[in-house]
């Protein structure tokens, strides 16, 4: 069992106000992974304070970019050596399967190197060219944007952390991350490696706490910048809390993402991606394609080759190297995943296969049958809201105009997709389609572009340079 009964704050372990610890449970079996500190308002007090020291008068916003860059290398390394731990915790904690945790932390060593390019060819102070026939001389900076509360989910703790941290460190910030209470062990985890990189003392701190002390942080005067991974409720609540004293910030909220199959679509290449695309991660994640729009030409066949493909995923302990898909993370996300499958039922969906019963089995655990429903009109709630559970649905539609029309109709705008083996048409339902990251077939993104969504999926850019660049300010110097 793993214990952590001290709190991360400023890179110093640091007893708790309280000293009750949370317990961390699998959603496998119940069973007790670990206890760790739980931090309070008098805890992000402190964390908050130290971090503010640090930003205005310590050492780390006033190093070179190139000797951040130095640091956040070494943490890249030496996290890399520890992959297989974190992957094997966070599949503990949260239930994620241990095929996605282990991909997941091998996969974010390249997420670092992004930002590292990013910040090595970033031009942190430039001389702007001179108009012809003007005088003086003009020079940008960009400097990092100050204290930085990063609150994030418990479906990929460390992805959602490190997409923060690592851009917020390169650009000389300070940062107090929020972590959920779920994946308290694995955060905490980050602070011994972050200590061992070499980040200085006040720079990091890692709290995990509830809803109510996360909205301490987000509305402490203190706090300059923002950044929220979450649903897209929590990212209104802390818009709206930021907006008060115009805090700078970004959120990277839900979606509902559409899969377009063209009538040339290789179907084989469509259920190997969907396979991924809707269902990595036990369905629990803002980016899955959960509606798959067919033409009508290819629809029955495609909903039989999906029925085999739901079916084929194998439920049950998220340790087992042959478990494809683990539980919910908790009893609260099992019942909204079943009652979300119920209303479909309710509303007139066909139910392919699946349903609202528990697997056989794993009635101690928080899991979910893999459920596909068809016939879906795309006003039903189970089209219209993010259930994030393996459910899938499937509509059909009529032309190309009629599958833009049916994938633009969604308050998100995350992700998406299209399937066809014609790439200018692909390209043309592409950029008609208002989301803020789409594939063709099934190609992977690269992790020097930006992420984001459009609509209700969020404000800001993840990700790269345009990642990088949510952690500065510009500041504009202009000289005789």
């Amino acid at each position: 069992m793993i214990v952590y009964d001290k709190l991360y704050i400023g890179g110093r372990w640091t007893e708790p106000a309280e000293k009750d610890l949370l317990e961390v449970r699998s959603p496998h079996d119940r069973s007790l992974v670990g206890r760790a500190a739980e931090a309070t308002v008098a805890d992000v007090d402190r964390a908050v304070r130290v971090a503010r020291e640090a930003f205005d008068t310590g050492p780390w916003p006033r190093l070179t970019p190139a000797e951040r860059q130095e640091v956040v290398a070494r943490f890249d390394t030496l996290y890399a050596k520890r992959a297989e731990e974190i992957a094997d915790l966070i599949t503990a904690e949260n239930g994620s399967a241990r095929w996605f945790t282990g991909w997941t932390s091998a996969a974010l060593s390249e997420q670092t190197d992004a930002f590292l390019r990013a910040a090595a060819a970033l031009p942190w102070e430039e001389e702007l060219p001179r108009a012809e026939g003007a005088t003086g001389r003009t020079l940008v900076r960009r400097e990092p944007v100050g204290v930085v509360a990063a609150v994030i989910p418990w479906n990929a703790p460390h992805q959602s952390a490190l997409v923060k941290i690592v851009p917020a460190l390169l650009a000389g910030c300070t940062v107090v991350l929020k972590t959920s209470p779920e994946n308290a062990l694995s955060t905490l985890l980050l602070g011994e490696i972050l200590t061992e990189a070499g980040v200085p003392e006040g720079v990091v701190s890692i709290l995990p706490a509830d809803r109510a002390t996360s909205e301490h942080l987000i509305s402490h005067p203190d706090v300059d910048k923002v950044a929220f991974t979450g649903s897209t409720g929590a990212g209104r609540t802390i818009a709206s809390l930021a907006g008060r004293q115009l805090k700078r910030v970004s959120l990277e909220l839900g979606g509902k993402s559409a899969a377009v199959v063209l009538p040339d679509a290789d179907l084989d290449a469509l259920v190997e991606g969907l396979k991924f695309l809707s269902f990595a991660n036990n369905g629990e994640s803002c980016v899955a394609h959960t509606r798959v729009l067919v033409h009508r030409s290819r629809y029955d066949e495609t909903v039989t080759r999906l029925k085999d493909l739901v079916e084929s995923l194998t439920v049950g302990d998220p340790a087992d190297p042959d478990t494809f898909i683990g539980p919910m993370v908790r009893a609260d996300q099992q019942a909204r995943v079943r009652s979300y499958i119920e209303t479909g039922i309710r509303e007139g969906a066909r139910l392919v296969t699946g349903g609202p019963q528990v697997p056989a089995g794993l009635e101690d655990g928080y899991y979910v049958t893999p459920t596909l429903f068809a016939d879906v009109d795309n006003s039903m709630t189970i089209a219209r809201e993010e259930i994030f559970g393996p459910v899938l649905v499937v509509i059909p539609f009529d032309d190309d105009d009629h599958a833009v029309r049916i994938a633009n109709d969604s308050p998100y705008g995350l992700g998406g997709g299209v399937w066809t083996a014609d790439e200018s048409r692909a390209l043309d339902i592409a950029r008609r389609i208002r989301t803020g990251t789409f594939s063709v077939n099934g190609a992977p993104p690269s992790l020097d572009a930006p992420f984001g969504g459009f609509k209700n999926s969020g404000i800001g850019r993840e990700f790269g340079t345009v990642g990088l660049t949510q952690y500065v300010e510009y500041k504009t110097i202009t000289l005789p």
